[in-house]
């Protein structure tokens, strides 16, 4: 080896121990930086023809661990899923108050029924009839309050989507700016750790926003998918748009996340995205919420529907003057199809004294007999008018019966107890709503007792706008179904057709009832929801949503429509709490003051079984009210200490998975000194070898 080469050998070393210890000292001074990255030079001989010429930093690196990391960013995406979820819905579950208190918003329910106790004892007490009409409404404008509330997390979540999303656009930007730095140092052979360790930190924050994947590239920087494969940066950056919704509330259609590539491919962002920020506020506004919202309207709708079974057969001392019904949807001849047993129509003075009486039997078959003289349902309002003579009037208007006393009169129907009047269970009264105790402004029962052959009364041509949207919560598929003239048969062919459908992705289904429920063909379920509805019914008035509660946001906003009959408000005193008698004869006295028999059926009206609808995810079934609130309490509690629970623990789990990758990526003390120690002693080696070289030189210039 020539002197040249012995003092070319040394200097390498000299520089690449002069590198070595400038990264040790960077290490060490950020021992205490939050996030810092160790830097970690690599070295390598230099050989020429074989023979080794020195050494040389090939490269500074951050000691990064590619599983570590990924393991990181997954844990802190799932952390952030499950701590958004738990954080908005411990809101929605404070919203009902403490399930075992006596002031949240189960107590009320039990109030409601013990108020109703209370009259039964003492009928003729103002301040008994006045604590009952406060419980009921109590119970639903609390129900009312806790709807909106839930609409205004979903508000906030849907807006914290958005905010998210343009961090995420940020992030990218800054990421991609940075893969351009990268490149060009690693193309000079630059240090390029500094922007390696910025990038780091942004990737370590897109991660909490949606889950990535990272892969490095050759000419340095990386490369960033969503787990469904659509590029976020690496060759350019990605833009995420997010249009949010308008006024929010239960019946909200919500806008797809795009994201449009590098190189103008347009997704949707929801089909690769598993966890994060934005998949928790997803779920949060699209699922958790809305199950909540619904099983709350479910509660509320059978709550009010019991109340006013139990009201229909009662009557006020002395009887209200008029009983004005709610919108059943239908025709009259339609809504009285299916009716069969016995009722009568009593007008009676203010003592209770029966002074007209019109018995009703209907034989289930298109017909009604009307004091004797059977007609055509088609023919019956215009009988029973002929029967009322100058006693009073009966008339149907925009899908409303309505019966009214002349002055000083009073109107009440009576089922027979033997054999009543019944569709799909309920009394001719409590069908049309004729004594409702609760009113609400829109249809919140969806049993209409149509069959197969029956006319839907929908007018042909009018258009119905439905989404199919997945388990992601991507969409499936826009429909829009123009509705056919004639049956319900028609009108669920057209729902169903496979190309301007749902068929393909489940059918609509019609039940006994005359319900109209939509269910999922795929694995899992698609969910349906209503973009747009530009139907109305000919006899009512009211939409096919409506009328058959399609989808889960019109279920959901039942809850903020019951409220207290106004004149009853108004008006203690024309709280139904007697019971008139069926056969009390032209003349002789139905009901009397004092009566406490309708009291005691509004107090049990709680403990009655009924048919509860699916919502959310109950299934339905038979309860009774005073159950359903207390499986709902629990249910709500429950899910809020597992959304809890869950939070809890992918914390821990990214806190573990953080630890880990600190403890492989952190700056060490005591392995720095030793490396310092390392480097120094190559240093004097270094120098050493350059003055032994020196020495030579000397001597060889001395001979000379």
């Amino acid at each position: 080896m020539s002197l040249n080469s012995i003092l070319s050998a040394g200097q390498s070393g000299l520089t690449a121990a002069q590198m070595q210890l400038r990264v040790v000292s960077d290490n060490v001074a950020n021992v205490n930086t939050p996030g810092y990255v160790r830097k970690v030079a690599e070295q390598s001989s230099l050989v020429s023809q074989g023979v080794g010429v020195g050494v040389e930093v090939t490269r500074v690196r951050l000691a990064t661990d590619r599983f570590l990391q990924a393991a990181t960013m997954s844990a802190s995406a799932e952390a952030q899923r499950q701590g958004v979820r738990h954080e908005l819905f411990d809101r929605i579950q404070g919203l009902f108050g403490d399930p075992g208190g006596t002031s949240g918003f189960f107590a009320q329910v039990d109030d409601m029924f013990s108020a109703f106790a209370a009259t039964a004892e003492d009928p003729a007490s103002s301040p008994a009839r006045q604590a009952a009409i406060f419980g009921v409404q109590s119970l639903f404008d609390e129900g009312a309050r806790i709807s909106r509330q839930i609409q205004s997390v979903r508000e906030d979540a849907d807006g914290r989507i958005k905010s998210a999303v343009d961090r995420a656009n940020g992030l990218l930007q800054q990421i991609e700016a940075l893969n351009v730095q990268i490149a060009k140092a690693t193309v000079v052979n630059e240090d390029a750790s500094g922007a390696e360790a910025a990038q780091a930190r942004l990737i370590d924050e897109l991660s909490g926003i949606l889950d990535v994947r990272v892969s490095q590239r050759n000419v340095g920087g990386v490369s960033i998918r969503t787990n469904g494969g659509a590029l976020l940066a690496g060759d350019g950056f990605a833009t995420l748009e997010y249009a949010r919704a308008g006024v929010i509330n239960a019946e909200s259609s919500f806008n797809e996340i795009w994201v449009t590539e590098p190189r103008g491919q347009k997704r949707p962002l929801l089909d690769g995205v598993t966890s994060g920020e934005i998949k928790g506020l997803v779920e949060l506004r699209d699922v958790d919420a809305p199950q909540a919202a619904e099983r709350l309207a479910e509660l509320l709708t059978r709550a009010a529907d019991e109340l006013n079974r139990a009201h229909n057969a009662n009557t006020a001392v002395p009887a209200p003057q008029s009983l004005s019904g709610r919108n059943v949807g239908q025709s009259l001849d339609t809504a009285l199809a299916g009716f069969t047993g016995n009722t009568a129509v009593l007008i009676t003075d203010a003592a209770g004294v029966v002074q007209t009486r019109v018995a009703l039997a209907f034989d289930g078959a298109g017909n009604v007999s009307v004091n004797g003289d059977t007609v055509p349902l088609s023919g019956f309002l215009a009988e029973l008018n002929t029967k009322l003579g100058t006693s009073g009037t009966a008339s149907f208007v925009d899908g409303r019966l309505t019966i009214t006393a002349a002055a000083s009169r009073g109107a009440a129907v009576v089922d027979d107890p033997a054999s009543p009047a019944r569709k799909q269970g309920m009394g001719l009264s409590h069908f049309f709503g004729l004594n409702d105790l609760i009113t609400t402004d829109r249809p919140a029962l969806y049993a209409t007792g149509l069959g197969a052959t029956s006319p839907h009364g929908f007018p042909a041509g009018q258009t119905l706008k439905l989404r199919l949207t997945g388990e992601t919560g991507a969409r499936l598929r826009d429909v829009e179904v123009t509705l056919p003239g004639g049956t319900m048969t028609d009108l669920l062919n057209a729902l169903n057709d496979p190309v301007t459908g749902v068929g393909g992705h489940g059918a609509f289904r019609l039940g006994g009832d005359g319900s109209l429920t939509f269910v999922g063909s795929t694995t899992p379920p698609a969910r349906l929801s209503v973009l747009e509805d530009r139907t109305s019914q000919s006899a009512s008035g009211v939409s096919i949503t409506e009328m058959f509660g399609i989808g889960g946001g019109v279920r959901a906003s039942r809850a903020d429509g019951f409220a207290l009959r106004t004149d009853v408000a108004r008006n203690p005193a024309l709280l139904g709490l007697a019971r008139a008698d069926y056969a009390t004869a032209v003349g002789a006295r139905a009901f009397v003051s004092g009566d406490g028999r309708g009291g005691l059926a509004l107090a049990d009206a709680g403990q009655g079984s009924t048919k509860f609808d699916a919502a959310g995810e109950s299934v339905g079934g038979t309860s009774s009210v005073s159950r359903y609130a207390s499986e709902l309490a629990g249910d709500v509690g429950g899910r809020a200490a597992v959304a809890k629970s869950r939070a809890e623990s992918s914390a821990a789990l990214h806190s573990e998975a953080f630890s880990r990758q600190r403890a492989h990526e952190g700056v060490n003390l005591d392995e720095e000194l030793v490396l310092m120690t390392t480097y120094q002693q190559a240093f004097n080696a270094s120098a050493r070898l350059i003055q032994a070289a020196k020495d030579l030189y000397d001597v060889l210039l001395g001979i000379v």
